[in-house]
């Protein structure tokens, strides 16, 4: 008799899989790869190894191929793997039938964001806006999960049995769904109200990338104490606080990041969140200038904030972690590697960011404090031109003269 591994205590052991299209390089399908082990290791996984398939478009039943499905299935029982995670989201059916092949759990890169999110989630806003997402995620899935019972046609007694447990099924979830839109529908109008007793105040709001340290730099501004990790979704609540930078009082909002692929469940559920987004005057999009994807990073938010009806505010394009960004090295060995292009210096970058754009760019080092007078300068700027334009009597230094910060 074949006897059940017990599995050791300790982090669930995960494989990570991706696809490789002919438009992506290289080089993008690993990063994306490696944003997911992070998304992982933030849920508490620890990544055994990563499969990438080349392919034009994934396989309709089982997202990759056959034989990428025995080589992950030969690999997971040697090492013992509990779960596999796809980059992409997986329909229903993909789902099902990775799962009954691999005989593993099988979860695609939404499930593991919103399970990020779900043990996050502090307040009672954040925690109705996850399980709303949750809920909506699940609602089209219910038909796969009781497709085994379809299966049984004439048995005594069981004919019909999948179709009533499912309908069930499915008023209780849409029944959860609409008691959750309620409660939260209530809440935003609360937090609307605040908003709306904030006065005339001008409002900044931190923007960019998850984990690119804007919680950071709100602690700085604010002298607040926002929760800041080295993890995904670190901050799901927005704060709001009062700054003042020279004679000028204006509220300044953390938000949560972006991410690209984040689940169109969550962008609903967390409308009233990047309401802080939209309503703001100013933003000051955060962006990691030591992750080698920076670039896509900005081309992200730039498109989320779009989607917010958000991009044609005043921005103040700002490069943290500066003492972190370090030039790859180049191999001269490697022909392909020395005729790609050369990846530039920071002063490169700087010139380049600065000299492209006509909005103002800062580049700073929260963690080491470096350029912060230069961050609050700038940000000053900003701020100024909307309050004078807002409470034009008011008496302030001249706008090219420099502000002594404390």
């Amino acid at each position: 008799m074949k006897s059940e591994r017990i599995a050791p205590p300790g982090p669930e052991r995960a494989i990570l899989v991706g696809i490789h299209p002919p438009l992506l390089s290289v080089d993008t399908v690993k990063e994306h790869l490696e944003e997911l082990a992070f998304l992982a290791s933030t849920a508490g996984a620890e990544v055994q190894a990563t499969f990438i398939q080349r392919m034009e478009k994934p396989d309709g039943r089982t997202f990759i191929g056959s034989g990428k499905v025995l080589q992950i299935k030969a690999y997971a029982e040697e090492h013992h793997t509990d779960l596999v995670v796809f980059d992409d989201e997986l329909s229903p059916s993909q789902q099902r039938n990775l799962e009954r092949e691999l005989g593993l759990r099988v979860l695609d890169r939404t499930t593991l964001i919103l399970d990020i999110f779900a043990a996050r989630a502090q307040t009672a806003h954040a925690k109705t806006q996850v399980e709303l997402a949750q809920y909506q995620y699940l609602l089209p899935r219910l038909a796969r999960m009781w497709s085994h019972l379809d299966r049984i046609k004439g048995g005594i007694g069981m004919k019909g049995a999948g179709e009533k447990e499912i309908e069930t099924d499915r008023r209780l979830v849409r029944e959860k769904i609409a008691l959750l839109k309620t409660r939260l529908a209530d809440i935003d109008r609360q937090m609307a109200t605040q908003r709306k007793h904030r006065g005339a105040m001008v409002r900044v709001a931190l923007v960019g990338y998850t984990n690119v340290g804007k919680s950071t730099l709100m602690n700085i501004l604010s002298k607040a104490t926002v929760l800041a990790e080295n993890k995904l979704f670190a901050t799901l609540d927005t704060t709001v606080r009062k700054v003042v930078l020279g004679q000028i009082p204006f509220l300044l909002s953390d938000t949560v990041g972006f991410i690209r692929k984040l689940p169109t469940q969550l962008v609903e559920s967390f409308k009233s969140t990047l309401d802080e987004v939209r309503e703001a005057d100013v933003l000051v999009h955060v962006v990691d200038l030591s992750n080698p994807a920076f670039e896509d990073h900005i081309r992200v938010v730039n498109q989320t904030l779009k989607e917010l009806g958000a991009s044609d505010k005043p921005t103040l394009l700002l490069f943290n972690k500066i003492d972190a960004y370090v030039p790859e090295p180049r191999n001269p060995d490697d022909l392909e590697e020395m005729e790609a292009p050369r990846q530039r210096t920071l002063e490169e970058l700087k010139q380049t960011w600065m000299n492209t754009l006509s909005a103002p760019v800062c580049f700073v080092s929260a963690a080491r404090g470096l350029n912060l007078d230069g961050l609050r300068q700038d940000l000053y700027q900003l701020v100024r031109r909307v309050h004078v334009k807002r409470y034009p009597h008011t008496h302030l230094p001249p706008e090219d003269q420099p502000t002594p910060f404390l």
